[in-house]
């Protein structure tokens, strides 16, 4: 057969594949697998949406009302931020924009799934960086840039660990890299960390020419079917992002909610306080039971089995009983869960579908 061949190196690449969703002969199972906010979106960006205008319309091309309600709330330059179909969308941009054929980014072992697969994409390298009990480990990713280093993609907490790196990691990272190599920081959980204890990089973005920070609508802000992010950039990142960027790369919903949303900080708040009292009850209670549990600086925690057909064994026992936490197996951790904290009932049936799992015994 002939016909179109796609460039070298695409079809070598593994399709993303997300957190099941479903479970046979279960209806309305609880869907613990996506890190989705079990409190929904503020009622505000609810509201939001059922006045909405004409869809025969445009979109604002370049989301000015968006970027300066978002460049108030956190004391930023609005012409810096860009905003994208999903923080994603932003990630993907600037593979694009920085990285080609010959090149390498730097992610560490375990990170988020994307920023492997925005590098394979543009015909980079990506390269896999150990960790330190699954946490970012500076030194290692310092020894591992080379003179084709481009970028390095580090999540803060990170996707699936949950762990973190305070101001004074990251900024030592910073300084040891080349002035020529982007370091991109991925915040998508950072609504979930206490403020006070969030290096929040707007002020490294500020200082320097070559830090990016992005965030997410899709978590804690509970807008996920949207596709609603953005990122903080130095301004000629910011300009090389818009001449990449979809001129309508935003929908007129998307806008909208968003910005209902940024008026409800309480609803914040809110999600924040929830997540922190389940998740901390999720650990005791499952760590209770005797399965390893580990807790994370975002709105999932961990489970940790002693070999990969356990976790299989624990992942069937909860689907059977309507509860759908995350294998990690394309993460690189196949002897490990990740389970979002959901609603009060979610998480009671989590914690009763683990009392009846028997560690170290396969179920038949």
């Amino acid at each position: 057969m002939s016909g179109p061949t796609p460039k070298d190196g695409v079809l070598d690449m593994p399709a993303y594949v997300g957190g099941r969703e479903a479970v046979d002969g279960i209806d309305n199972p609880f869907k613990l697998s996506a890190n989705e906010n079990p409190l929904g979106a503020s009622p505000k960006a609810l509201a939001a949406l059922e006045t909405l205008g004409d869809p025969s319309i445009y979109p604002d091309g370049s989301a000015l009302a968006l970027r300066q309600k978002l460049a108030a709330l956190h004391g930023l330059d609005a012409a810096r931020i860009v905003c994208g179909n999903g923080s994603d969308d932003i990630l993907t941009l600037l593979a694009q924009a920085y990285l080609g054929a010959g090149d390498e980014m730097l992610h560490t072992a375990h990170a988020f799934l994307i920023y492997k697969l925005a590098g394979r994409a543009t015909g980079a390298t990506p390269i896999e960086v150990a960790e330190d009990n699954l946490t970012a480990n500076v030194d290692a990713l310092l020894a591992a840039v080379s003179d084709k280093t481009k970028i390095v993609f580090l999540a803060n907490p990170n996707n699936p660990t949950g762990t973190m790196l305070g101001h004074d990691e990251i900024a030592r990272l910073h300084a040891g890299l080349p002035a020529h190599v982007l370091l991109v920081l991925d915040g998508a959980y950072a609504e979930y960390v206490e403020p006070a204890h969030y290096p929040a990089a707007f002020d490294m973005v500020a200082a320097h020419d070559n830090v990016v920070t992005t965030r997410t609508f899709s978590k804690a802000y509970g807008l996920a079917a949207l596709r609603l992010g953005w990122g903080y950039c130095p301004p000629a990142v910011a300009d090389a992002l818009n001449r990449l960027r979809g001129p309508f790369n935003i929908n007129a919903a998307a806008m909208q909610a968003g910005l209902a949303a940024l008026d409800d900080q309480a609803h914040i708040e809110k999600s924040r306080a929830h997540n922190t009292q389940w998740r901390d009850w999720l650990v005791q209670q499952i760590g209770g039971l005797g399965i390893g549990v580990r807790s994370t600086e975002a709105n999932f925690i961990l489970l940790e089995f002693a070999d990969a057909a356990q976790a299989e064994n624990a992942e069937a026992a909860m689907c059977a009983a309507g509860v759908i936490p995350r294998a990690l197996t394309a993460y690189g951790l196949p002897t490990r869960l990740r389970l979002s904290v959901g609603t009060e009932a979610g998480n009671r049936a989590a914690v009763a579908a683990l009392e009846n799992l028997a560690i170290g015994e396969p179920r038949e």
